[in-house]
């Protein structure tokens, strides 16, 4: 089995000989999603020609259809340009809702919704070609085993399957933010600035009908382009800059005072915000707006009245500070409770590829965009100063993989 490594995500991908033929007709999306699906994680890859595929002027899908296409790709993984069908369960679909009633509804959407992309008619003229994603579902019916039995299968159309097969770009998406954002204008920009964050120049300019065709903009509505800035991009902006690996700007070019083009810049986080996102995409959605607003409220226990000739009904003196103690003395037994100490525990000292180091060495390699990972380290260690002492198990190993990722970000890959 021969292996090759990614320039792109800095993965390292296999070449199996005896399916040379396979290796030799698909392009790098497949590969790359193919080693993600190998490394079990929360990260896919979604074929660049799929992201950047447009929707039919009046078309678009929905928040729950786009996140559901989304677990499709992952389900379907490297073998998602195949002629075969692809299976994933109800369960894995649904989250936190108890019935499947909305899957259906979902199935159907994905079925109408038409994609164009520009194309050649038989002349050669200039043409767009205009298909549909899935040409085929299966929902199995809930019976007497339960809900959580139940299972879809699909297959993607022939168009679908071509784009996915061909496409050399990819965008490495994170399954916990895709199910999380809660905007479906949000969820794919998201896409479109993956598909690019880690390019030279992670930059995408687009006049306002292309903007309306990649969003799913229906033309009549948010026609003046402040509604459209307030209510899209701004909207879509403060969910990613939370929710994903980078922050997105935009520029604005106008004729007059005609707005006729943006310009898009994604950046990736640096080390501490990428500890902030991943904490974020722990917590549950209720509260998120506030927590993005800085808006988050104290909950203060006022204090207990004293005077002798206040109604006998107040609280007693001491009450609520024996309350307090009680639960406080709770949380401090439950803290005391045994658990598995964090792996990795601290950032190595030297180089990376001593004893020790083997962890923080392959996340380098994957991510560094061949950069020497002992020089990524010591710049690390420098930007992290007093901050790395602090930091300890999977949220260092998520720091040390961020860090990694800007880096290439900034100074491109080695030459």
């Amino acid at each position: 089995m021969a292996k090759a490594l990614e320039p792109e995500s800095g993965l390292v991908v296999d070449l199996v000989d005896d399916e040379a033929e396979d290796s030799a007709i698909v392009g790098r999306a497949m590969r790359v999603s193919s080693a993600l699906s190998a490394r079990r994680t929360e990260q896919f890859a979604k074929p660049g020609r799929l992201v950047e595929v447009r929707f039919v002027k009046g078309q678009s899908l929905s928040l729950t259809a786009s996140r559901l296409l989304a677990l499709m790709i992952l389900a379907a993984g490297g073998e998602a340009w195949r002629d075969t069908p692809h299976r994933m369960r109800k369960v894995d679909i649904r989250r936190g809702h108890k019935g499947n009633e909305r899957i259906s509804d979902m199935l159907e959407e994905l079925h109408r919704t038409l994609f164009a992309e520009d194309d050649r008619s038989w002349r050669g003229k200039k043409a767009t070609r205009k298909f549909s994603l899935i040409q085929m579902s299966k929902e199995e019916a809930d019976d007497e085993d339960g809900v959580e039995a139940g299972w879809i299968e699909w297959q993607f159309t022939p168009d679908a399957r071509r784009l996915i097969q061909e496409s050399e770009t990819y965008a490495v998406l994170n399954r916990q933010a895709v199910l999380k954002f809660r905007s479906a204008y949000a969820l794919k920009l998201y896409e479109l600035g993956a598909l690019r964050i880690h390019r030279r120049q992670p930059v995408w300019r687009c006049d306002m009908p292309a903007l309306r065709a990649a969003l799913g903009i229906a033309p009549e509505i948010y026609k003046d382009f402040a509604q459209l800035r307030r209510k899209v991009l701004e909207t879509a902006k403060a969910e990613i800059d939370q929710l994903a690996h980078f922050q997105v700007e935009w520029k604005e070019v106008r004729q007059g005072r005609t707005v006729v083009e943006l310009e898009f810049r994604f950046v990736a986080k640096d080390p501490p915000a990428q500890i902030d996102t991943v904490d974020e995409l722990s917590r549950h959605s209720v509260g998120r707006r506030p927590r993005r607003e800085g808006s988050v409220e104290t909950l203060a226990i006022a204090a207990v009245p004293t005077d002798e000739d206040d109604n006998d009904d107040r609280v007693p003196p001491g009450t609520i500070d024996a309350v307090v103690a009680k639960v406080a003395s709770a949380m401090s037994a439950q803290a005391r409770k045994p658990f598995p100490a964090p792996s990795p525990a601290t950032f190595p000292t030297g180089t990376l590829r001593w004893a020790g180091g083997e962890e923080f060495l392959k996340i380098g390699r994957d991510y560094a965009g061949g950069w020497d990972v002992d020089l990524v380290a010591d710049a690390y260690r420098s930007h992290m100063g007093e901050r790395l002492e602090r930091l300890t198990g999977a949220k260092l190993l998520k720091s040390w993989q961020g860090f990694c990722e800007s880096y290439v970000a900034r100074k491109g890959r080695p030459h």
